[in-house]
């Protein structure tokens, strides 16, 4: 049950192409934007869609699999765990971000290319 503690899957859609970075030490950082959509009918039955952003970050390996096989549009399920960091912006206001960080991909067969 360790592996519960901090888990995330979620499968949705690529909201832009991944964002590739390149770090002084030779990593490899990917930025990925995911949607997810749920749908419900309210009370006068009517279906109302809802879309989630999530923030993605993919280091290394899975970062090179965003590369080279990820495009807006396409449909994929990523594992991960979850993350909070904050940080100092140039006018001095913290600023908070949750993302997930990625530790698999897996790519379906949905989306279309943009």
């Amino acid at each position: 049950m360790n592996n519960l503690r901090n888990n995330v899957q979620l499968i949705g859609n690529l909201g832009m192409n991944p964002i590739i970075k390149e770090l002084s030490n030779g990593k490899k950082m990917a930025k990925i934007t995911l949607a997810t959509n749920e749908s419900y009918k309210n009370k006068k039955g009517e279906i109302i869609k809802e879309t989630q952003w999530h923030n993605l970050t993919a280091w290394n390996n899975q970062a090179l699999i965003a590369e080279k096989y990820l495009e807006k549009g396409k449909e994929i399920c990523v594992s991960g765990k979850l993350n909070n960091r904050s940080y100092e912006d140039n006018e001095g206001v913290t600023r908070y971000i949750t993302e997930i960080i990625v530790t698999d991909i897996l790519m379906l067969g949905g989306g279309s290319k943009s």
